[in-house]
């Protein structure tokens, strides 16, 4: 499901996708993109993702912050593993497991989640 969501995002360079699940229930999902209100676009003229330009993790965790869920001892599926600032979100937020499909090319946020003692699993995508 995180990699369908994925599909949603406007950004060109990588589209990104997250699911947070507690109980078995899916409490939140989000893309990478732009913050509302903004533009659809994430990228600049010269190709660059814009700075505020939010994680697909970290808009499924503001999600869940602005409702009446929490995230303590859920799971997030994510398509592409958290980088070091979402991996500090993660941590703060409660989330106790991360399923990830592909590594990022910077493992220092897989490496603090494992110090925080937050559960990991890379599920590899499988091609059909």
């Amino acid at each position: 499901m995180a990699q369908e969501w994925g599909k949603l995002s406007y950004c060109e360079r990588k589209q990104v996708g997250a699911i947070i699940v507690k109980g078995r229930m899916i409490i939140s999902d989000g893309y990478n993109g732009t913050p509302t209100g903004f533009e659809n676009f994430c990228e600049d003229d010269k190709g660059y993702t814009k700075w505020y330009v939010l994680h697909a993790e970290a808009n499924a965790i503001l999600k869940v912050a602005a409702s009446t869920q929490s995230c303590q001892g859920a799971t997030l599926y994510i398509t592409l593993s958290p980088c070091r600032e979402c991996s500090k979100l993660i941590h703060q937020s409660g989330i106790k497991r991360v399923v990830y499909q592909v590594a990022y090319k910077d493992n220092s946020g897989l490496k603090f989640l494992e110090k925080a003692g937050v559960e990991l699993m890379h599920m590899p995508k499988i091609e059909a």
